[in-house]
């Protein structure tokens, strides 16, 4: 039964939890009453200068000066101004800790490791700092990064951001099209970047991409290369001639809202948006959610398959601040099988381990159970994101990997750099649920008419402002397209384009991107109980499913990826059929179910559906150079299937 308690913490981690000290603290501070979670909730989106403050205080923000308030203007949304008066330095948070414990380590699929304490960290910090007053970077520039998950790029993220510049990055997997299209945007005065990466296996060189990259680049004065040195020009350098000059580090005081990371949206549907996210809103939304719900402590090694073009990145460097030890890896998740990561578990003594619904649901196609070769003794937690957690993966997590675990689905996104929903160690995991709202999230569920849903599914919404919206998008100066983006459907609430529900226990469900919802019929479909249902049949490994016009309404077209040697016949495509009406409903049923040999995904992993949409109604994909598999838009298009009945 979906809804069923997997997993519930003890005693002695209910007392050790940081949101237990939170409470106490709290009740003492503030006089209130706290008998439960959603008491906590409830009181922190009703009185948000409170909370907000009183977690600021908790979480030992670094101030150089003292706001003046909390915040101000609190009935604009978006416009709320935080913490107006306070300056603060993003670098200096995260490197608030000044010892020899470990604070990174850095693994690769080829077995290559390395390792830089706290203080180690800051000394390399400082030399990045150096080698980018040398090349003129100051309050406000931007430095680009275009590098695996290593220690250069948390070494130059806080270089930069320890001068006021602004950090962005993207995986080296991007083309050079779809980097310029990001990077060109925001005009960088310095790009930090890779001369080649392993993957799977294979070393890919990247030195042509980067040329390339960089001749594109109006107002670029240098370029830093790592792992390699460039071709012969006045303007590169390796990093060994950057961070050369030993140095003191110091840290320029900027306002809250100050920018620090620009991010960017898939831009499957045009060109990405560039989001301009602020150092403040970022580091109190992230030591919330490290500190309270994720409960990371010092003695903690924080793990998160990510690359550094998904912003997954950032909330994992984002764990300095609360002076745990980062565990980086590079490389495919599965090379050379899927005990890459779970031996690197054992290995390094990983206590928090993230990962994506992609992977967890492949680990469970592929037959394989961590728990049978590897000990899995120091790891309490796994985080799930990237797209809905099926209810099923969660079973798959508990028989295969451990029984004692709190498995966290979370969801939030680009656009706020956290999340809205997600774990809290206080409160037992309920099957395919996310365990509770964010304190200081005021989520909701809307239905068309933008009313509050009881029960069922409907918009995911945020009512009231808060820190992590992001300070714009970069090239929009009057903030037309930022409100258009997430303020118009429902004026003054942010509008998140997921499809949810609320559960019974105060979780949620993620039902899928509410823009990619079926509509057969004019009945709203979630794509994410279709896929859990399909995929729960043994011969089918991955699914998209899209809405083709048809005959004035709308028919669901249903694309399988089968396991390696099953072929699509006639008794498994009424077996799909069959299942699908068994367990979710007749109006669930596909009107084709069609064979495809891959599927299309944004550069971050996530599944494509409004590309392949696009194809089968005969329009265009959009931004072909955001997908990391174009190609793969092929298998969609002009099927003579598409004009049968």
């Amino acid at each position: 039964m979906s809804g069923e308690i997997l997993w519930q913490p003890d005693s002695a981690r209910v007392r050790r939890a940081h949101l237990t000290r939170f409470i106490d603290r709290v009740i003492a501070r503030r006089g209130v009453s706290v008998p439960d979670y959603a008491t906590l909730h409830r009181w922190s989106v009703e009185s948000p200068a409170a909370f907000w403050g009183e977690l600021a205080t908790f979480c030992d923000l670094h101030w150089r000066r003292s706001p003046d308030a909390v915040l101000a203007d609190a009935n604009r949304n978006p416009g709320t101004r935080w913490f107006p008066g306070g300056t603060l330095n993003f670098a200096e948070n995260l490197l608030r800790f000044r010892d020899d414990r470990p604070a990174l380590i850095w693994r690769d699929e080829a077995g290559s490791r390395g390792e830089l304490s706290y203080r180690q960290l800051q000394e390399q910090v400082a030399r990045a700092a150096a080698g980018l007053r040398r090349l003129g970077v100051g309050t406000g520039d931007r430095v680009a990064a275009f590098l695996p998950n290593g220690p250069e790029a948390v070494i130059g993220m806080l270089a930069t951001t320890s001068l006021g510049a602004i950090w962005s990055s993207c995986s080296p997997d991007f083309g050079a099209a779809s980097v310029v299209d990001r990077f060109g945007q925001i005009r960088p005065k310095v790009l930090i970047a890779t001369g080649g990466y392993a993957y799977a296996g294979k070393r890919i060189d990247t030195t042509a991409t980067v040329v390339k990259l960089a001749a594109q680049l109006p107002g670029l004065t240098a370029v830093v290369w790592t792992g390699a040195d460039g071709p012969a020009s006045r303007r590169n350098l390796s990093w060994e001639a950057f961070t050369a000059e030993a140095a003191s580090l110091d840290f320029i005081a900027l306002p809250f809202d100050h920018p620090v990371y620009v991010l960017y949206s898939s831009g499957t549907t045009g060109p990405p948006k560039a989001i301009v996210h602020g150092a403040g809103g970022t580091l109190l939304q992230h030591l919330k959610e490290h500190l309270l719900h994720t409960d990371l402590h010092r003695d903690d090694r924080l793990f998160y398959f990510t690359t550094c073009g998904w912003m997954m990145w950032n909330w994992l460097v984002s764990g300095l601040a609360s002076g745990a030890t980062l565990v980086l890896y590079d490389g495919s998740p599965t090379q050379p099988d899927y005990t890459a990561l779970w031996r690197m578990v054992d290995e390094e003594g990983i206590t928090v381990f993230g990962t994506s619904a992609r992977y967890l649901a492949g680990l469970a196609k592929s037959g394989f159970r961590p728990r049978d070769s590897c000990r899995l003794g120091t790891v309490r937690t796994i985080l799930s994101t990237g797209s809905p957690l099926a209810p099923e993966t969660f079973d798959d997590v508990y028989a295969a990997v451990k029984t004692d675990v709190q498995l966290s689905s979370i969801s939030g996104g680009t656009d706020i750099v956290a999340c809205f929903a997600l774990g809290n160690p206080l409160l037992p995991v309920h099957r395919g649920e996310l365990q509770c709202a964010g304190l200081g999230m005021a989520v909701d569920v809307f239905d068309d008419a933008g009313r509050t849903l009881a029960a069922g599914q409907g918009e995911l919404v945020c009512t009231l402002p808060f820190p992590s919206q992001p300070a714009g998008f970069w090239g929009d100066p009057d903030g037309s397209r930022y409100r258009r983006a997430y303020f118009e459907r429902f004026p003054g609430v942010w509008a998140h384009g997921d499809y949810a529900e609320r559960t019974r226990s105060g979780g949620f469900l993620i039902h899928g991107r509410s823009d990619a919802t079926l509509n057969p019929g004019g009945v709203r479909i979630g794509t994410a109980e279709l896929y859990r249902v399909v995929e729960s049949v043994a011969e089918v490994r991955e699914s998209v499913a899209v809405g083709q016009l048809w005959q004035g309404d709308e028919r669901i077209m249903l694309f399988v990826v089968l396991v390696d040697g099953t072929v699509l016949d006639s008794a498994l495509v009424e077996r799909i059929r069959a299942t699908v009406r068994r367990d979710l409903s007749p109006r669930h049923v596909p009107a084709k179910v069609l064979q495809v040999p891959d599927l299309p995904r944004t550069r971050s992993g996530k599944l494509s559906e409004l590309a392949v949409r696009a194809v089968v109604n005969g329009g265009s994909p959009g931004n072909r150079e955001a997908l990391a598999n174009p190609e793969s838009l092929e298998n969609f298009r002009n099927r003579p299937e598409y004009r049968l009945p």
